[in-house]
């Protein structure tokens, strides 16, 4: 990559739930580029005990591309690394006891029930902050404790922490990604011990709790083997939770904005500096999560592109030959209103059959579903912007957030229809873009750490702008 005055080349793994990559970021004062350095597919495994990830097969790809980043950049200061929420390893003397569970796994129903016994949804929400989803890592560890896994365990570590152990040797919880796991106090950032101790959890699984930009040290020298290098190379903790990252990405110049990360989930909020804790909020299902420098980012989950994405897989499966692009064309040219249904039910949360669990959503309304694959796409696409605009809508009227204008980042900003529709449906105008917001958010912080970057979070979106510029949509 091209040197700049006063840059800093870094490395950042982006671990998200359907694909993973690598990325060489190169950072200055009025500098900021990506390269892409390797991707690779995330395929969960079934086995008895149930849906997992291959964490291993994971950790092989990213040494891949970490030995691929080196061999074209021999001066990478430090590596961030990023993933989806909520989802852990547990340890015994530093080695895993099995893949992590996959959060679509059906085991945690159950602990949820188990949690709102000893804890009301009401006095949790006051704790966490967090939106009720039964998949929160506070049900998969007590769907641990009722099967006596933890009772072999000594530490637990969420998928971007075991990542940077693995790398570095160092256990640590980041704490944008920690504040997911419904066991981190909102308002303090630390673990909430008297939580922990009411659900009858080891407070010894529970590693110390980082900022965004720690140094967890150096690369381990098992590790600078596989790579043929690295020696002087830190890691450094990042806003580890993808969208924590991606947020710090948004290409804003003003404070007034909503923010959609697009990709599997599509999370839709505002950034805020204090939480918001009331009843109306918790039973509208908003989640007040940690973002970088210690702001909140105060959002919704919508079920996102995985609607769309396991559509596909079903079709493939049938033995169709899917085209996504040429299919969204044609959704686009789709004359007749398509029916919009609801994209957050639970029915559409696990794998399988998505074509009809829309058509039986709809059946059961009375209402005729789609016939056609277009058809289909373009009520899948008419139904995330209609939950996308809602949640906006919600997001300022519980937050008391002015709003001008919503940006759509990551996978989702290449949908134009989406983008069209969500400007649409919202009154707002949309701006797309950039495409690995989280990457280039991961980057950011790793070298701000390192002092090649701008020091404030609106200094850091100034520099995206003027790098990345968004696509704007106007409603139509």
């Amino acid at each position: 990559m091209n040197s700049g005055t006063g840059a800093v080349s870094v490395a950042a793994v982006d671990l998200g739930a359907t694909s993973g990559r690598v990325m060489l970021g190169r950072v200055g004062p009025n500098e900021l580029q990506l390269h892409p350095v390797l991707r690779f597919p995330n395929t969960p495994i079934h086995t008895e005990t149930g849906m997992h990830w291959n964490i291993d097969e994971l950790y092989r790809m990213v040494i891949s591309g970490l030995r691929t980043a080196l061999g074209e950049e021999r001066d990478i200061r430090s590596i961030g690394v990023d993933s989806w929420a909520v989802d852990y390893a547990l340890l015994k003397d530093g080695l895993t006891l099995g893949p992590p569970f996959h959060y679509r796994d059906e085991r945690n129903l159950a602990a949820t029930e188990v949690v709102h016994a000893e804890l009301s949804e009401p006095a949790l929400y006051a704790a966490n902050g967090l939106q009720y989803l039964p998949f929160n890592t506070i049900y998969q560890l007590t769907a641990d404790r009722m099967s006596g896994a933890l009772a072999e365990a000594d530490r637990f570590l969420l998928v971007p922490d075991l990542i940077n152990f693995w790398l570095g040797g160092a256990m640590a919880a980041e704490r944008t990604n920690a504040s997911t796991t419904g066991l981190l106090d909102v308002s303090t950032g630390l673990w909430y011990d008297e939580v922990v101790a009411k659900l009858e959890l080891p407070r010894s699984l529970f590693p110390p709790v980082v900022e965004p930009g720690t140094s967890l040290g150096g690369l381990s020298r098992a590790v600078i083997g596989e790579l043929g290098g690295g020696e002087r190379v830190a890691v450094n903790s990042v806003g580890s939770h993808d969208t924590a990252s991606a947020v710090v990405a948004v290409p804003s110049t003003d404070a007034d904005f909503a923010y959609i990360s697009c990709g599997t989930w599509g999370l839709v909020g505002v950034e805020l500096e204090t939480p918001v804790l009331t009843e109306a909020s918790r039973l509208a299902g908003f989640t007040n999560e940690g973002g970088v420098d210690g702001r909140i980012r105060y959002l919704h989950n919508v079920m996102g592109l995985w609607l769309l994405s396991e559509s596909v897989r079903t079709w493939e499966a049938e033995g169709t030959v899917i085209h996504l692009p040429v299919l969204l064309q044609q959704a686009a040219l789709v004359g007749e209103p398509m029916p919009v249904f609801n994209a957050n039910d639970a029915r559409f949360l696990v794998p399988g059959d998505m074509p009809a669990r829309i058509a039986e959503w709809f059946g059961e309304r009375g209402i005729r579903a789609p016939q056609s694959k277009s058809e289909m796409v373009r009520s899948i696409v008419e139904s995330l912007a209609d939950a996308f605009a809602a949640a906006v809508a919600t997001a300022t009227e519980l937050s008391g957030k002015k709003v001008s204008v919503i940006h759509l980042v990551g996978g989702g900003s290449q949908n134009e229809l989406l983008c069209r529709l969500t400007a649409n449906r919202s009154g707002l105008p949309v701006l797309a873009g950039p495409v690995e917001a989280t990457a280039i958010g991961n980057v950011l912080v790793q070298a701000r750490a390192h002092g090649s970057s701008a020091v404030s979070l609106e200094a850091m979106r100034g520099l995206v702008a003027k790098t990345f510029p968004p696509v704007r949509y106007e409603r139509s």
